[in-house]
């Protein structure tokens, strides 16, 4: 892949377009483990997997394609209350592989429950048996190949003989690393907040690049938390606060048929019980939680496929949540806007063409449109003092915001995407080989 993992570990190093890679430490109750299973005829890392050793409350997100992936189909029909693993896997994406595909989940999980069990009749006082409905599993890569469940097999054993049961910085980059297919930088994040008094960590990690469009989840991220939480009320905040994070993010407008967002609750920090999610005592944690799931976003846009600019759209005084959110994926999606981005031009009139057609309301005589803080139009109208030359040196940055105040009610919202460059088309006209 050539990846020098020692460029990223430095705090200094990759910081093009996000802040410094945030030291994820030890959280309680989880381990992980990497290893090449040769899935790309390399030794790259391309399998990891999340071990909790007392299992973990959890809740998830998937994609609202019609067409999904055999691993999301698994997920959604294991109904056990606790996960004691999550496998990631990279280079294949178990979509359209039909039942070859679903029973390698079948075989695998088998595979995973007996070793564990028996990993935990080692390590603990106590063991656990942990079943197959207590595995679920992440696929990403390429669509409609046949799943190579055989090279993961003989993997297992090592990735249990791999697991480290104390992470540190090198173990989670080498996990964010692990998960990438086009991407270029692994995207970690973190947040330490209270609950009460107690101090509670929550760590992610996410992949995605390219077919990133949102619609209840984009890409793979997985968000790990020592708090106590029970299934129904992450199931909640995930839900909520995934809204304004990865369902506001475009790079090109393509839901995946592997989507999926996913936070584990290792419940290994004491602190007061929570009762519902109206809980005050959750406030932090949630405040916490919507910034870890923004943070990981944002890194998904900044690194989508051929991307030189990050683009903020602002989308204010709608009449509703739903027609800014229409306006604002309408420009954000929008191939003319993202090429005449990526040229450095400053041609508002495609920003005009692409809330024209998005079908949301606005107040056509009030309409103000800004690039960052300089005005493009004003009242419904070109704005008299419009300075060209400024506006151009403005687009030369490698951050742009769009403001667009449609002046049709009071919500607002705000996207994220990227630019449309000519090594978007190199990227994916050469992504198979």
């Amino acid at each position: 892949m050539g990846i020098n993992i020692n460029n990223f570990l430095s705090s200094k190093s990759k910081d093009r377009k996000m802040i410094q890679f945030q030291d994820l430490d030890h959280l309680d109750g989880l381990s992980i483990s990497t290893v090449s299973a040769n899935l790309y005829g390399s030794d790259r890392d391309d399998l990891v997997m999340f071990y909790f050793r007392d299992g973990a409350n959890f809740a998830s997100v998937y994609t609202q394609s019609k067409i999904v992936s055999e691993n999301i189909k698994w997920n959604l029909n294991q109904k056990s209350k606790k996960i004691f693993s999550l496998l990631v896997n990279t280079r294949n994406a178990n979509a359209f592989t039909g039942e070859q595909g679903y029973k390698s989940m079948e075989e695998i999980s088998e595979i995973i429950s007996k070793q564990l069990t028996e990993k935990q009749k080692e390590d603990d006082e106590t063991p656990i048996k942990i079943r197959p409905n207590n595995i679920i599993f992440g696929c990403t890569g390429t669509i409609g190949e046949k799943f190579p469940s055989e090279k993961i097999k003989k993997k297992i054993s090592d990735l249990i003989k791999n697991i480290k049961y104390t992470q540190n910085k090198y173990i989670w980059m080498k996990a964010a690393l692990g998960i990438m297919t086009t991407d270029t930088q692994p995207k970690m994040a973190m947040e330490e907040c209270l609950i009460g008094k107690t101090p509670i960590k929550i760590y992610g990690i996410a992949k995605g690049s390219g077919m990133i469009q949102p619609n209840m989840a984009t890409t793979l991220g997985y968000v790990f938390t020592d708090a106590d939480i029970s299934n129904e009320i992450l199931k909640k905040l995930l839900k909520k606060n995934i809204e304004n994070t990865f369902n506001a993010i475009s790079c090109d407008g393509d839901t995946s048929t592997n989507d999926m967002v996913s936070i584990f609750s290792t419940s290994k920090a004491k602190h007061v019980k929570i009762n519902n999610i109206s809980d005050k005592k959750l406030k932090y944690f949630e405040e916490s939680l919507n910034k870890v799931l923004l943070n990981l976003a944002k890194r998904v846009v900044a690194d989508g496929e051929g991307a030189s600019k990050f683009i903020t759209i602002n989308i204010l005084k709608s009449k509703s949540e739903n027609d800014a959110k229409k306006i604002a994926f309408s420009i954000a999606n929008s191939p003319l806007v993202k090429t005449a981005i990526s040229g450095e031009d400053p041609n508002w009139g495609r920003i005009i063409m692409a809330i024209g057609k998005s079908e949301g309301e606005i107040n056509l005589s009030k309409l103000s449109i800004k690039f960052g803080n300089l005005i493009i139009v004003h009242k419904g109208k070109f704005y008299n003092q419009f300075n060209e030359d400024e506006t151009k040196e403005y687009m030369r940055n490698s951050h742009i915001e769009i403001n667009v105040d449609v002046a049709s009610g009071n919500k607002n919202f705000t996207a994220f995407t990227m630019d449309l460059t000519k090594k978007y088309i190199d990227i994916n006209s050469d992504y198979r080989s």
